[in-house]
């Protein structure tokens, strides 16, 4: 088809043309000084993204290695965690910590919520030997479309008098929502490149509390490759201790460049603005929204359940062979139930109007029950989006 694919999963978003130049340069010695400039910037300039003044730790990886790289740090066989039942990717991250042999108590969850602060603390409080030594919990969680709210989780172990360790997945809410691992009190907050920070797939990254750093001189986990402690020594001249993806930093340090001259609040606004649009034309088309608590609607995705008896693959495939567009498929156990549409990272409205005016087109060629009007209900609330941001700046 002539035009642009329209890439509209929640990651691994569409790369920006300025990030794709910026990784198409020549690999340079990743011992030599021109190296050292470029790591030292891309490190310092991870701090403000993820909210911290502690180190953030960057591995040659996706995802599950930066959660791996957390368990393996602080952990050791047989310990206890909590974790909460938010969606696939919560459901994904007690798999891996099981085989580690870590004792999982998984709250279960219904896919359609955020995290439960008060089951949390109701774990923590029932604790009273401290066998419980971390809780692991998915900030945004991809599958569905809810955004936990973590200084609530904080503030349950705090309440409980708990010494466990607040470890965070926001793989697919660094760079598009608040993240702040200073504030929020987080141990470990994991990450990757692919999401809002609008890389390729391949970097992870941990930040780290000291209290992390401090566990890790003392867990019984076996691990090299991961080890937080020879990779923070290196990264301290600028140096990584094995081989790093050099041309994925350089589109790292271009990412951090246009992230800071849209200015992070402006990003996240941005981010707001676009899933409230969204949600607009899903209740427009008198859909369902797969996350059922506004309070915690993501910014940056939207889930949709189809009507009973339609199945979301084939809309899915409608949608591709006809205009070009990939949505989300539903995972786990919303497989075929569910759809999901992206709005994160190099997406502004332009570009969501085209998304969802395919969207209502597929839904009429797909014969899904749905109203007409998803689309202006869209328009109408970008509009007043902007109306409203024009006042303000003509008051000011």
């Amino acid at each position: 088809m002539s035009g642009p694919h329209f890439l509209q999963i929640p990651g691994p978003s569409p790369v920006p043309e300025r990030i794709l130049r910026a990784i198409d340069q020549q690999v340079i010695d990743h011992r030599g000084p021109t190296f050292q400039k470029l790591g030292h910037e891309v490190l310092d300039g991870l701090h403000a993204v993820f909210g911290t003044k502690q180190p953030v730790i960057v591995y040659p990886a996706s995802g599950t290695g930066a959660w791996e790289a957390a368990i393996v740090n602080t952990l050791s066989p047989g310990d206890k965690v909590v974790m909460a039942e938010t969606g696939q990717f919560a459901t994904l991250w007690q798999k891996l910590a099981t085989r580690f042999g870590i004792e999982v108590d998984f709250i279960p969850g219904d896919w359609r919520h955020g995290v439960d602060a008060a089951q949390i603390e109701a774990k923590l409080a029932a604790d009273k030997t401290g066998a419980i030594k971390a809780v692991m919990v998915v900030h945004n969680e991809t599958s569905t479309g809810a955004l936990s709210d973590i200084a609530s989780v904080r503030k349950a172990i705090d309440k409980a008098g708990h010494g466990a360790l607040l470890m965070v997945d926001t793989i697919s809410s660094l760079g598009s929502a608040p993240v702040k691992h200073d504030e929020w009190g987080v141990d470990v907050t994991v990450s990757g490149s692919q999401k809002g920070l609008m890389l390729p797939p391949g970097l992870s990254f941990n930040a780290v509390s000291q209290k992390a750093l401090a566990a890790s001189k003392t867990n019984k986990m076996p691990r090299s490759y991961w080890d937080w402690n020879e990779m923070i020594s290196f990264n301290g001249k600028g140096f990584f201790p094995y081989t790093p993806a050099t041309n994925l930093l350089y589109g790292l340090k271009e990412a951090l460049a246009m992230l800071n001259e849209e200015g992070l609040e402006n990003v996240f606004a941005r981010h707001r603005r676009l899933a409230e649009a969204c949600r607009a034309a899903v209740k427009g088309w008198g859909l369902e929204i797969l996350c059922q608590d506004p309070k915690v609607y993501s910014p940056i995705l939207t889930g949709i359940v189809m009507p009973q008896g339609h199945d979301a693959d084939n809309f899915r495939k409608v949608a591709l062979e006809n205009f070009n567009i990939s949505y989300g498929a539903g995972l786990g156990k919303v497989a075929g139930k569910v759809f999901r549409i992206g709005h994160l990272g190099d997406c502004n409205e332009a570009i969501l109007m085209g998304a969802l005016a395919a969207t209502e087109m597929s839904l009429e060629l797909a014969n899904v029950p749905h109203k007409k009007g998803g689309v202006d209900a869209a328009m109408a609330s970008l509009l007043a989006a902007k109306s409203g941001a024009e006042k303000v700046r003509l008051s000011a």
